[in-house]
């Protein structure tokens, strides 16, 4: 226990030292090494690819899930996406010290309000190694030193990432301590990380609700975190049918095991006997599980009865549960009661319940006439996320750069007094 103390305590001790240092860099300094590391992404893609494998095959041996084996995999075509990322991430505008609003006092002092990094970053996420350079990219960018504690499945793709970003920091002259990979597997580990509010400025949980109930509990410092992704499709009396179609095939089928696919169908009642039949058809033909209520299963032969438990769970598998509501009124209520204020998505050619939607449904994004897909950073323009927070403060939604940084205040005078 001694020597895991001392562990955390050194790791966090070169963060703190790394994060002050980096604050201090230029915009500049920190764009060229993301290119850097874009570059190095491919060059070394085969030998990611080959550190993956032996992450897969062991995952297989302890029976991961399938979602989980595809949160896990990194092919040569995903370590591209990668680099494509960091290179978005590069391009974007350097966050640090832009003044985000100013103004003049009658007594001559001029108050600007600057954007900062947060400084020390806790990152801790299970599967997903790609998440490992988003979230270096992101925090290095904004100037913030990031910590990143990784699950045991991806231990040996994290370390051929770590193993890029460590030796392109050096080679650029940044603090080589700016992004350090949590070496040991011991849970215990992220307890004592989490013990160390005088070291480090902020916890990043993404990964099961077990884990993150674990940090909102034990943490000493703040925490930004997501919950269930629990999202839901509402197919409005008025909406277009090969429209609600693809929607809701790209919601819930395209990549089954991530927190934005839809996970629960609503339909209006004066719908669907227009769009369930088919609607069903497309699902079931991809191997999806409907679990209707008695309506639905009026209209969709092989679908089970939903549960309430059905209405509150992420499956992040091929399951949908299917609802057929009375009113868009009943369908805000359904959200309201069983969503995790993830993503939601309404389809429908009405602009007054589009429009009753939007402002109704308060989730992290709202989507009217798009997949629930697209809350993503990336496809925000975000150019990559840290993670998706479900939380009011101090971020909502994809976690990207500006989310990366805080603010203060500088007061510029000439000699006034109060």
């Amino acid at each position: 226990m001694d020597s895991l103390q001392n562990y955390t305590n050194a790791v966090a001790q070169q963060a703190r030292l790394a994060a002050t240092t980096l604050a201090s860099t230029s915009g500049a300094a920190r764009r060229d090494w993301l290119l850097v590391v874009a570059r190095e992404l491919r060059r070394q893609q085969s030998e990611i690819v080959v550190a993956n494998e032996r992450d897969l095959e062991a995952g297989q041996k302890d029976g991961l899930s399938s979602a989980m084996l595809d949160r896990l995999k990194l092919t040569e075509d995903r370590v591209q996406g990668l680099a494509a990322a960091v290179e978005q991430v590069a391009a974007l505008p350097d966050p640090v010290g832009e003044v985000i609003e100013g103004s003049r006092r009658p007594n001559g002092l001029q108050i600007a309000k600057i954007r900062v990094p947060l400084g020390v970053v806790f990152f801790i996420y299970e599967s997903r190694p790609g998440v490992t350079v988003d979230a270096a990219s992101l925090c290095i960018r904004s100037g913030n030193a990031v910590i990143l504690r990784g699950g045991k499945e991806a231990l040996h793709s994290n370390l051929a990432l770590q193993r890029i970003l460590s030796q392109t920091l050096e080679n650029s002259g940044l603090p080589v301590h700016s992004v350090q990979l949590v070496s040991t597997t011991d849970r215990e580990a992220v307890g004592q990380f989490l013990r160390m509010g005088h070291l480090i400025d902020v916890t990043i949980p993404r990964g099961g609700r077990s884990l993150i109930e674990r940090v909102t509990r034990e943490a000493t410092m703040p925490v930004i975190k997501h919950f269930d992704g629990i999202c839901h499709v509402y197919l409005d009396a008025m909406a277009d049918e090969q429209m609600a179609v693809d929607i809701v095939i790209n919601s819930k089928c395209q990549r089954p095991g991530v927190c934005n696919a839809a996970e629960t169908l609503l339909i209006h009642r004066a719908a669907a006997e227009r769009l369930l039949p088919r609607m069903a058809q497309e699902l079931q033909s991809r191997g999806v599980e409907l679990r209707g209520c008695p309506v639905t299963r009026q209209f969709v032969e092989g679908a089970v009865p939903v549960t309430e438990q059905d209405y509150r769970t992420e499956h992040m598998a091929l399951i949908m549960s299917v609802r057929v509501v009375d009113s868009i009124d009943e369908a805000i209520g359904h959200i309201r009661t069983y969503g995790s204020a993830h993503t939601d998505a309404i389809v429908t050619n009405d602009l007054s319940a589009a429009s009753r939607f939007e402002s109704e449904v308060d989730s992290a994004a709202v989507m009217v006439n798009a997949s629930t897909r697209f809350n993503d950073g990336g496809e925000l323009g975000l150019g990559a996320e840290i993670g998706i927070s479900t939380d009011r403060f101090h971020a909502r939604g994809p976690c990207g750069l500006r989310e990366m940084t805080s603010y203060k205040y500088v007061v510029r005078g000439s000699g006034q007094i109060r």
